[in-house]
């Protein structure tokens, strides 16, 4: 059975496509079948694992979306054996517009997953830095939600909004949402702050933090200009061992 994750915070800049590229990647090194979804218009989890664009003009997700392709046409294989993603370009940005009249529009990716053939033991969901209609989408189609939350000021910012969002979506569309947990990222041991954030996000969310905490790793950083996850990037780099530490805490945790 496909256990569906999203990857969301309407923060920009907190390393929700870092974790959803690199946790994708870490899940299926531990040979579990595992889909990687790029809700996001900027394509970024697709060009991260070094998908073209000019790839992407016939079938992405904006083509199943609308209808035109069924799902099974629009998954691809990657690099990584047990991995296959769905791809996004900038045609994305037309669905919330095509679909302001259509009744249940916020449950349309998870009518896509459902009719899906293929059985996945993950399904990873990359939102775009917003709560629209591709996150409300994704939100609805979840069985969980994976918050990272960048060690830096202002980091809880903004998150009453998005589990305010949830609360709404779990009331009304979406009652088996859980959420899976906060992921701390970037952390900078050296920084008195970083140490600072740990410890307020632990205190208010107590056991919904992950164990596993994303460091600040200029590894980690430049994989995505070369197409590559951590995992192919250096293996070896304190990036790629704490993304393979997470998804171990995720298989073991049982989410």
């Amino acid at each position: 059975m496909n256990k569906i994750i999203c990857i969301a915070n309407q923060k920009g800049g907190v390393g929700k496509t870092t974790t959803a590229i690199n946790l994708a990647s870490s899940l299926a090194a531990a040979e579990k079948k595992t889909l990687l979804i790029d809700g996001d218009s900027q394509g970024n989890s697709t060009s991260g694992m070094g998908i073209e664009n000019s790839a992407l003009q016939e079938a992405n997700l904006y083509h199943a979306m609308i209808g035109k392709e069924p799902l099974e046409r629009v998954i691809f294989q990657t690099a990584i054996p047990h991995l296959d993603i769905i791809t996004a370009n900038q045609d994305l940005i037309g669905v919330e517009v095509e679909f302001i009249h259509l009744e249940d529009r916020e449950k349309r990716l998870r009518h896509l997953l459902k009719s899906m053939d293929r059985q996945y033991d993950f399904i990873i969901i990359d939102c775009p830095p917003s709560l629209g209609f591709m996150t409300v989408n994704a939100l609805v189609a979840a069985d969980f939600l994976i918050v990272p939350l960048q060690c830096e000021y202002f980091a809880m910012e903004g998150l009453g909004y998005l589990l305010n969002t949830v609360k709404l979506v779990k009331a009304k569309l979406n009652p088996e949402l859980a959420l899976g947990g906060i992921l701390l990222t970037m952390f900078d041991p050296r920084n008195l702050l970083s140490h600072r954030v740990t410890e307020d996000v632990k205190k208010h969310f107590g056991d919904k933090v992950f164990k596993t905490i994303i460091p600040r790793n200029v590894r980690l950083s430049e994989s995505p200009s070369h197409g590559l996850p951590i995992i192919l990037y250096d293996i070896k780099s304190r990036g790629a061992v704490a993304y393979m530490d997470l998804a171990q805490e995720i298989i073991q945790g049982g989410m």
